[in-house]
């Protein structure tokens, strides 16, 4: 065959440049990593050692530093005193805005609960925007708030301010929220990709791809048999309770856009190691596998709002599932992998038929509009 044929029959590689946004540059895959890496991280200076704001007295102490190390779910602060504030900041444009488990209220406030507590953090204060369509029921902006107090009771921080801005009728979508969260890092949790080696088993807290197959089904109206509400849930004390395992806790990150797959490939990425995966070990409930499989979605890349992984010293992995499984927040926690030397950079997954195949970055975007 000449190599013309071979062309001709070749699969593409997935578009890398864009003079327009495309909705994959929000999915949490590979088009979003290149955006931040491309555009945003450079532009703003984010991970680089950042210099102490000038001081009136040059003999004083620097107020704050800002901790410079690979990309997480929140920025790091060292105050002048020694503690350490965790910050972070989402957007929210679920759609539909109510659906099985939550709705776009108690989604903004887990959320950004859960990137601070990824962190190491307990969660304290959040901000919240709202760009409000003309139009919207003002029945629905109601129940929104009202959700979003209450889950911000039961992640136990406080909502303290806010902005509201409302947009001509046809172009706002109804709601979009954006949050911002701070939070507070006890004295010896350090908890970074940065700290991820070989040898580190992995662990999830629970099945995966309830929140995607929850909008899914609503969103298009499917009659799926036994599906189950949303995952959406906050984590900071299930985090908490980890803080017992000490400095043999390593890196966590919850799984949302992407789902696992994408968190497992930036951790292997950012802290420049290999990662190996145990289809069998994986925990997937049977609607959602069924869901999946009828609709041709790997489970892997459905987005969750509720579960993380954990990377832990091999020496804590059997205390560290111990305390998921008697936590309310994790359900059918379970071992799922191992940390490599080989291979960095990369994700394999062992098949339940006993062979092995790549798990990468999504290229494009499964679901829009998740979260």
């Amino acid at each position: 065959m000449t190599d013309k044929a071979e062309m001709a029959f070749s699969c593409p590689l997935p578009m890398a440049d864009y003079d327009r946004v495309q909705l994959a540059h929000g999915g949490g895959g590979r088009l979003m990593r290149q955006l931040l890496e491309g555009l945003f991280l450079p532009a703003f200076g984010i991970g680089k050692p950042t210099a102490s704001p000038p001081q009136a007295d040059p003999t004083s102490k620097p107020a704050f530093r800002v901790v410079a190390g690979p990309a997480h779910d929140s920025a790091l602060v060292q105050l002048g005193d020694g503690q350490r504030l965790a910050f972070t900041t989402d957007s929210f444009v679920v759609s539909p805005l109510f659906f099985p488990g939550g709705d776009i209220g108690r989604l903004a406030v887990f959320g950004t609960v859960n990137d601070l507590a990824m962190a190491g953090a307990r969660p304290l204060w959040l901000s919240a925007g709202f760009i409000l369509e003309e139009g919207l029921p003002m029945e629905t902006l109601r129940q929104v708030v009202a959700s979003m107090q209450a889950a911000a009771q039961e992640a136990k921080v406080q909502i303290i301010t806010g902005d509201t801005k409302v947009v001509d009728r046809g172009k706002g979508d109804g709601l979009f929220i954006n949050t911002a969260g701070i939070g507070l890092v006890p004295p010896g949790v350090e908890i970074s990709p940065a700290r991820v080696q070989p040898g580190d088993v992995i662990l999830v807290s629970g099945d995966l791809g309830r929140h995607g197959i929850a909008i899914l089904s609503v969103r298009e109206g499917l009659e799926l048999e036994g599906v189950l509400p949303s995952d959406c849930a906050p984590l900071a004390d299930l985090v908490e309770a980890l803080w017992a395992l000490g400095p043999l806790l390593h890196c966590l990150r919850d799984l949302t856009r992407g789902g696992l797959a994408a968190a497992v490939n930036e951790i292997a990425l950012d802290a420049h190691v290999g990662i190996d995966l145990e289809e069998s070990a994986i925990p997937v409930s049977e609607p959602v596998m069924g869901a999946c499989e009828l609709l041709g979605l790997d489970p892997l890349y459905v987005a969750n709002e509720g579960r993380l992984i954990a990377f832990v010293a091999p020496e804590a992995a059997e205390r560290a599932l111990e305390i998921l499984e008697g936590h309310p927040a994790a359900c059918q926690p379970a071992r799922i992998g191992q940390v490599t030397s080989e291979h960095p950079g990369v994700v394999q997954l062992r098949t339940l038929l006993g062979s092995s195949r790549l798990v990468d970055l999504p290229a494009g975007q499964l679901l829009p509009r998740i979260c």
